[in-house]
């Protein structure tokens, strides 16, 4: 009688509020792609195949190996799907900067879910809504009552709704460190649980620029990529542009940098940081120069957004995690 084969590990991905790269960054695998799916079974890709809630539902708990959940949680389905991900699965990854850290949608967290909603819907210039509609939480029809998904005033992190074993930093994370992550998980091959899937290093320390760094570094003028043009070979903050190298880990394999552009900060602090935005604008504010107070300030005002600008991926994460409201919406 033949001997019956080992089930393969059962892997899940699941999008919440995000872009979409993270998506991307799996088929970014390439061929690799193809040898890990004859390792694995994907019980779960609503980008990629046609599995439904209840099929996660019918599982035993525990049954999937690992599930990567890539955004942040803004909605009451997106909650609910994680929760029911966690539960049926043995490992949970938080797969990139919006599920890690708040990511871009972390930075609606500025405002609250009415005041999100009145701009898109009723306030921007390209929306035509005479009658100002907004969406509805259920509305009653000739065929039943409809209902959209609850819009959570709050954008969240996943581990700020369940617990996660390991985080895969990256907008979108590199497919070096995602195929690294899945054969490590795949061969039982794990560090200590809570950990950062990427070197603990600044990107500064491995940047290409970095023997351009002037050993006493001072920013007179804030310069834009939007209105200059740095210097290919120069430490961008020596050339006045903002970069977050300084605060921000490695093992993006400075994407950014390569195309001429400075780091935004997607890969997150370094292990021990509280506040990613905070470490930044502490050191950021330390190099500007001035001769007086009120020089440095008036320096300080031509950064357009520094809120958006230092925590652009992280708010949700930091110790702000989101604008004081007055009065509840």
């Amino acid at each position: 009688m033949a001997k019956k084969k080992p089930a393969k590990p059962k892997v899940a991905f699941y999008w919440c509020a995000s872009c979409g790269g993270c998506e991307e960054a799996v088929v970014d695998l390439a061929e690799d792609l193809l040898d890990v799916a004859s390792k694995i079974e994907i019980v779960l890709w609503p980008v990629a195949l046609d599995f439904k809630r209840k099929d996660v539902e019918a599982l035993d708990d525990g049954a999937i190996a690992v599930s990567f959940i890539n955004g942040a949680v803004r909605l009451s389905e997106q909650e609910e799907m994680v929760r029911l991900l966690r539960r049926k699965s043995k490992l949970v990854v938080a797969f990139g900067s919006c599920a890690h850290l708040g990511g871009i949608p972390g930075l609606a967290n500025f405002s609250s879910a009415p005041e999100v909603l009145r701009y898109v819907y009723q306030d921007l210039p390209s929306v035509d809504n005479p009658e100002g509609t907004l969406p509805q939480g259920a509305v009653e029809t000739p065929h039943g009552t409809l209902t959209l998904p609850a819009f959570h005033d709050t954008v969240k992190t996943l581990d700020q709704v369940v617990e996660v074993d390991y985080f895969l930093p990256g907008c979108a994370p590199p497919p070096d460190l995602v195929l690294g992550a899945i054969e490590a998980i795949l061969a039982g091959n794990l560090p200590e649980k809570g950990t950062v899937l990427s070197p603990n290093m600044a990107l500064c320390d491995e940047c290409p620029r970095r023997d351009s760094k002037p050993e006493v570094l001072e920013i007179t003028e804030i310069k834009r990529v939007s209105t200059a043009t740095p210097d290919p070979e120069r430490c961008f903050l020596a050339d006045g542009f903002v970069c977050m190298g300084p605060a921000t880990r490695s093992g993006c394999g400075h994407r950014c940098i390569e195309a001429n552009m400075p780091c935004r900060g997607c890969f997150g602090p370094l292990d021990g940081v509280a506040d990613h935005g905070a470490k930044f604008l502490s050191a950021f504010a330390s190099l500007l120069k001035g001769d007086d107070e009120e020089s440095l300030a008036r320096l300080a005002e031509t950064l357009p957004d520094p809120a958006g600008t230092f925590y652009r991926f992280s708010l949700p994460a930091s110790l702000l995690r989101r604008r004081k409201m007055e009065e509840a919406p």
